[in-house]
């Protein structure tokens, strides 16, 4: 464990599988400086300075470098993203341990399907002028499996948002603690 006992909380999963609701739960009392990928990428989007290759994986490099410099800061940082692949869950691994910060991992499913695809088709957009994949392009995704065994999963199917933020608060209280 890093003698500095900061955190870094990496929120991911697949979309409409809770993030956000989890992450707003989770740092409703400000404990966390919150990153949320969603709105960096669409922030660079909107600078139109991507290009026609679109942002790519921008998003997450100013994710890492952003968290990076919070965790120098002395802060514990809340990261919401997808986190599809293992090159993006190593590179949060990577910036933990730059940064002298323990490291959380979280990755949130949703099990029933039903449930899923009705949080899809449901749910409304909070960044401005995000475009929220549907259901068909949530489940053609490229998404890998997490093989990680440190990582907490929650399946948010069963268990509320405030029950996921505590759990994920006991996992970061375990840690700030080891």
């Amino acid at each position: 464990m890093p003698s500095s006992h900061r955190v870094l909380v990496v929120l991911g999963g697949l979309p409409a599988t809770g993030k956000s609701t989890v992450a707003r739960e989770l740092n409703r009392d400000g404990a966390f400086a919150y990153i949320r990928i969603d709105a960096i990428e669409q922030a660079l989007k909107d600078s139109g300075e991507m290009g026609s290759g679109g942002v790519q994986g921008s998003g997450y490099a100013v994710g890492y470098a952003v968290a990076g410099d919070l965790l120098d800061g002395g802060n514990d940082v809340l990261a919401e993203c997808v986190n599809p692949l293992p090159l993006t869950r190593e590179a949060w691994q990577a910036t933990a341990r730059t940064h002298d910060a323990a490291l959380v991992q979280i990755e949130l499913v949703c099990s029933n399907p039903a449930t899923h695809r009705l949080r899809a088709e449901s749910r409304t957009v909070d960044v401005p002028g995000l475009d929220l994949p549907g259901w068909q392009a949530i489940q053609q995704r490229e998404y890998h499996p997490w093989d990680a065994v440190d990582v907490l999963r929650i399946d948010t199917a069963a268990i509320s948002p405030q029950s996921a933020a505590e759990l994920i608060r006991t996992a970061v209280r375990t840690v700030k603690v080891t």
